[in-house]
């Protein structure tokens, strides 16, 4: 009898796992050079997670089952819903007209396109089971770059209205013994700080509230790496960057089988999205690599995919620019800006930033608590206009930018006393400032063609204007919309950033070869939803060098350097009081966007000099720093007291070399840093630029081969708390 029982359930087993083998009716993959996502659909119709990492281009062995029957949830749904047999996080939640709460989701069709030779666009169209409720899950794979992007959109087709109170960009499901999380946080002055810790088992959560500004302390960026910590050039690492600038959410879920499960999308607090019959709803896309050689590569992924596809002008030289602000504030006249425009001229100089301070003229911005919104020009500052600055500016070789904090208002201005229903604010609680100002209200079409009509304002004043730093220095709290109706004040959170983005499309159609800087009171706006319309981001209020290189070891993650602006600034530095050697502060902005933040005229003759060098040579070096393939070498939270990284040209005949001390070494320590990325099989020539009193290196005609330079490295003199070194690689054509 025992062995009867014995006999059926192997049986009742086998059959079982037949059955589920045939139910794979087709397997579906989404491909770029090196990696690919592959998804299955059972005889249910669900489609369910299979892989998402190394290249596998035969999928047949997808339709066999290796696993027991009940394990079906060993594959996911590919986008889990509230309801069904899952209790893993769940990237879509609604309550539907008659209110139930539950969906299913079921495989409809799929499509594909490819409307460029390197990229290929997958629809995959999912419907409710029991409700006329459409889901499409949209993947674009962009080969050579090895990234696939994410984002879902979401259609009411009932009789009646759907209440969509969670609405993710993407779902990821991993599979590994462990999962280290690295992710960024930091504060104003201190953005992008680092922390990889192991994930447990739980909910790992990173999200921001804050509305406007929401990369200053968080980020919707992440790194998980299997099975150990992350390392630069080996092991697996997945890397993940949502493209908005609004509230998020990145949830980390281990379940009690080891699975992770990976939602990112909007925040779903206070966000809830009613959809009328025909409405729907678009996410924001979900940037994804995989890469199995660390972080490194990882990291070269998206900086390749990101000045290809997500950087205005993204190939293009980025000038060295010096801004106003360190050196005059909003305390200025016209006289002290040509001075400056001439100063700026003689070091080489190539664009001129005016800041804060150039407007407003019943409430002059005289301090950072008038103005905001008053968009003509302070005629008692500037009598002759903003026109008049950019020819002077022309005159000397330079081109001229401006400063603008159009989404906000101050409430000593004309626009608040004229448009007080802009303002972002409810009628029962208080409309509170922050850094005296108010936010204006973006979901509302009027106040988004305003901001549109002020640059066009200032443009057609100042026609040969190409630069603009777009600042926004305020979070959004207690939010209320009089534009919007009562029961959409929900829709606030996801109508002001797609009311942002249409502002930033309008203007990028009509002014295509503008410069746009995001600025958003440094750090804010470090995300892709709005560098796709910038041509790069103020990493930081913090000029400090020292702070500079743990905040672009952490940008350097995601962004490439031609993105990161970087200013050499006064000793001691404003923000923080330390003083650091001219030349560590140069060699540390040389490594992204060069640029310059302090008056020339508080320089001696000597370090104007140096400043003019520097600045020259990093014009010529600029085409490997900005675009070039970055490897870092030490990273400045090892503990070594050092940090280093270098910069290598896509042919490999150049590479510009940079390592920082971090604290005091001792004297007879020398500094071999190997390099990467260079030919092994080349011999190169080793130059020290930007020496400023002794040299790291020795002096002389310094040749070695690449393989040496990489498995060896070369030793350099630098000892003292704050040395640092600059070198050039040129490859010895033999």
């Amino acid at each position: 009898m025992k062995k009867n029982v014995i006999v059926s359930y192997v049986f009742l087993l086998l059959f079982s796992c037949t059955a589920f083998a045939q139910s794979v009716k087709r397997n579906v993959s989404v491909v770029t050079e090196n990696t690919c996502l592959v998804f299955s659909v059972d005889s249910n119709d669900e489609l369910i997670f299979r892989h998402y990492g190394k290249k596998i281009t035969d999928l047949a062995d997808f339709s066999k089952n290796l696993f027991t029957p009940t394990a079906h949830q060993n594959f996911p749904s590919v986008y889990p819903t509230y309801g069904g047999r899952s209790y893993i996080l769940p990237a879509l939640k609604l309550t539907h007209d008659d209110g139930v709460i539950c969906s299913e989701l079921r495989f409809v069709d799929i499509k594909t396109n490819n409307p460029e030779p390197n990229v290929t666009e997958t629809v995959i169209k999912l419907k409710d089971k029991a409700y006329d409720l459409l889901v499409d899950v949209h993947y674009t794979a962009y080969y050579k770059e090895d990234v696939i992007s994410q984002y879902v959109t979401v259609r009411n087709m009932e009789k009646g209205s759907v209440n969509v109170e969670q609405v993710a960009s993407s779902y990821l499901p991993l599979r590994a013994e462990s999962y280290y999380l690295s992710h960024f946080y930091g504060s104003w002055s201190k953005e992008m700080r680092m922390k990889e810790e192991e994930l447990t088992n739980g909910v790992k959560s990173i999200e921001s509230l804050k509305g406007v500004r929401t990369t200053q302390c968080e980020s919707p960026i992440f790194i998980i790496s299997l099975n150990g910590k992350s390392k630069e050039s080996e092991g697996e690492v997945y890397g993940g960057a949502l493209a908005w600038s609004g509230n998020y959410k990145l949830s980390f879920q281990i379940g009690e089988d080891k699975l992770l499960s990976i939602v990112s999308g909007m925040n779903p607090i206070a966000a809830a999205l009613k959809l009328d019959n025909g409405e729907e709803i678009k996410t924001p896309e979900m940037i994804l690599t995989y890469s199995s050689e660390g972080k490194n590569r990882m990291s070269q992924n998206f900086h390749h995919w990101s000045r290809r596809y997500a950087l205005a002008h993204g190939y293009d030289s980025r000038p060295v620019i010096l801004n106003s602000w360190e050196g005059v504030g909003v305390k200025f006249n016209e006289d002290k800006i040509c001075e400056m425009i001439d100063d700026a001229a003689s070091l080489g100089v190539e664009l001129f930033v005016l800041d804060d301070g150039w407007f407003g003229n019943k409430y002059p911005r005289d301090a950072t608590d008038a103005g905001l919104g008053d968009w003509q020009v302070n005629r008692k500052k500037l009598p002759h206009g903003i026109d008049y600055l950019v020819e002077h500016a022309k005159k000397k070789g330079m081109k001229f930018g401006l400063w603008i904090e159009p989404e906000m208002v101050n409430p000593n201005s004309e626009l608040a006393e004229k448009h007080p229903d802009w303002v972002v604010k409810t009628d029962r609680y208080t409309a509170y400032t922050e850094r005296s100002q108010w936010l204006l209200d973006l979901t509302n079409p009027e106040v988004q063609d305003f901001i549109v009509r002020t640059i066009d304002n200032i443009i057609t004043e100042a026609p040969e204007l190409v630069y603009i730093k777009w600042d926004a220095n305020r979070y959004a709290n207690n939010v209320g919309s009089s534009y919007l109706p009562a029961d959409r004040q929900s829709r606030f959170w996801y109508d002001y950033v797609k009311g942002l983005y249409s502002v930033y499309e309008r203007i990028r159609e009509k002014y295509p070869d503008i410069m746009l800087q995001a600025c958003s009171s440094g750090g804010g706006r470090m995300d892709f939803g709005s560098l796709k319309y910038h041509d790069e981001f103020w990493a930081s209020d913090n000029t400090n060098a020292v702070d500079r290189i743990f905040i672009q070891y952490g940008a350097s993650m995601f962004f490439p350097a031609s993105a990161i602006a970087s200013h050499v600034s006064v000793a001691p530095n404003q923000q923080t009081g330390m003083s650091l050697p001219l030349k560590y502060r140069f060699d540390v902005a040389m490594s992204c966007r060069l640029g310059m933040e302090l008056q020339p005229k508080e320089m001696t003759e000597k370090e104007l000099e140096f400043a003019k060098s520097a600045i020259e040579t990093y014009k010529r070096l600029r085409p490997v720093i900005q675009n070039g393939d970055l490897y870092r070498l030490i990273s400045p939270y090892d503990g070594v007291d050092r940090a280093s990284l270098m910069y290598v040209s896509e042919n490999k005949s150049q590479g510009v070399f940079f390592v920082y001390n971090l604290g005091y070494h001792e004297r007879n320590e020398r500094c071999m840093v190997r390099m990467q990325g260079l030919d092994p099989d080349a011999e190169y020539k080793v130059y020290e630029l930007n020496i400023m009193g002794r040299p790291a290196l020795k002096k002389g005609d310094i040749r070695l081969s690449g393989r040496y330079l990489m498995e060896v490295g070369i030793p350099l003199l630098m000892n003292k708390t704050h040395d640092s070194c600059v070198l050039e690689l040129i490859k010895i054509n033999k």
